[in-house]
């Protein structure tokens, strides 16, 4: 009887523990495509799973810090979804490639559009950031999560190093350090170098049909030169011919 109930204890703890690990990392969260560099930009996905068995996700809004304001925050558009961009003015303007920026994004907001998030499920929502504070190893981006049965959950607890986990954490984008080249990542020359060899083949395509149709433009003249000659070689062995019948 006593190893039983062991037994049965041993299970009970067991089960809470996995379900309470399932529930700690089932949080909205932020991860990026590649590098997130320092003073470059970047393309993150903000992952929302659903954490209700009985209601589903129709609302997710992301807010960015003012201290480290984004001049530059476009989503991706995502089926059954609407994006909305929200946008503040700086008490600070921003210098940006040489122009004086007076706003900045505060928060992005997808609403269901003939889609939702539903229990055991997860959506991703892209999103492409710039230019990436210089200052700053992280940035905290605050989520709101709103689902159909009118409950809302808000993912803005700071997580600190060293403490444990809040209960409904911020996603938290970690920044690297910075490159050369200021856009986190090689997507932007691989890009451009695969447009010029675009443009290099067209190029040459180019040349190569202009070159064929001038040598089809010769051929056809050399040809029709001949024809005409040809033509008055016939005509004039035909009166040839007529004049020794005659004779």
């Amino acid at each position: 009887m006593n190893v039983s109930r062991i037994a049965v204890v041993g299970g009970i703890a067991l089960s809470s523990v996995v379900l309470l690990s399932g529930t700690a990392f089932a949080h909205v969260s932020v991860q990026p495509q590649g590098e997130a560099a320092k003073g470059g930009y970047a393309t993150v996905n903000v992952k929302v799973p659903n954490e209700r068995d009985n209601a589903s996700t129709v609302k997710v809004e992301i807010n960015f810090p003012t201290d480290h304001p984004l001049a530059s925050v476009m989503p991706q558009p995502v089926p059954g979804w609407k994006a909305v961009v929200t946008k503040a003015k700086l008490a600070k303007p921003l210098e940006l490639h040489g122009k004086k920026i007076n706003e900045a994004v505060s928060k992005v907001t997808w609403t269901a559009d003939g889609s939702k998030i539903g229990p055991g499920q997860f959506q991703q929502f892209p999103l492409s950031l710039g230019q990436l504070p210089e200052d700053a190893d992280q940035l905290v981006l605050k989520a709101i999560q709103t689902y159909d049965n009118n409950e809302v959950v808000r993912w803005i607890e700071e997580p600190k190093e060293g403490a444990a986990e809040p209960q409904n954490p911020a996603p938290v984008l970690r920044l690297s350090a910075a490159t050369e080249d200021h856009h986190g990542g090689g997507a932007t020359k691989t890009d451009e170098k695969a447009g010029q060899e675009e443009e290099v083949k067209e190029e040459k395509g180019h040349s190569h049909a202009a070159s064929d149709s001038d040598s089809s433009d010769t051929t056809a003249r050399v040809l029709g030169v001949v024809g005409i000659l040809v033509g008055v070689a016939g005509v004039a062995f035909g009166v040839l011919a007529g004049r020794r019948r005659s004779a």
